[in-house]
């Protein structure tokens, strides 16, 4: 469902695929070839939230901003895992999510880093560009390899081509 508030309403790019029962409210703006899964909910009641290109927000995802304060800014490429939290954060390009992990108020995420399954970024942490994090709270583990800087990146086409399929058959 997409969804006007205080005369703000969600701008979709090309090919961006939304699941029947996903929720997108507000000063949202979504790129070209991103999807938003099942069960999930953005909303930009009380700031904006950008979301890149070739980005995919899975089943169960909340994004969700702060009054005034924290907006929502997901890069391009990025892949963030089913039932995820992010709350007023910034993201870089080419990032991966992964499932559960939460993201709090004005936390920002570097270029090419992958936040572990359950992690939790506390608020107005920094996590350097290419950066593998996890825990509670999440703390540098390692660097992330160029193999897995290269899965992210091939997780983000693939599901580009999942939601292209999705586009076309899905009734």
């Amino acid at each position: 469902m997409l969804g006007s508030y205080r005369g703000k309403t969600p701008q979709l790019g090309k090919d961006v695929f939304v699941a029947p029962n996903a929720t997108i409210i507000g000063d949202v703006s979504i790129g070209d070839f991103s999807s938003v899964w099942f069960n999930a909910v953005v909303r930009g009641d009380d700031h904006y939230i950008r979301i890149g290109k070739y980005t995919n927000v899975q089943d169960s995802c909340v994004l969700h901003v702060t009054v005034d304060k924290f907006p929502l800014n997901i890069g391009d490429g990025v892949t963030i895992g089913h039932g995820c939290i992010l709350h007023g954060s910034k993201l870089g390009d080419n990032c991966l999510v992964g499932m559960g992990a939460v993201l709090l108020d004005g936390a920002e995420i570097g270029e090419g880093c992958i936040i572990a399954s359950g992690s939790v970024v506390l608020q107005g942490s920094r996590i350097q560009p290419g950066t593998l994090v996890a825990g509670i709270p999440a703390v540098r583990k390692k660097e992330v390899s160029k193999t897995a800087l290269e899965e992210i990146r091939q997780s983000a086409v693939e599901y580009a081509e999942l939601a292209s399929r999705y586009l076309r058959e899905f009734r």
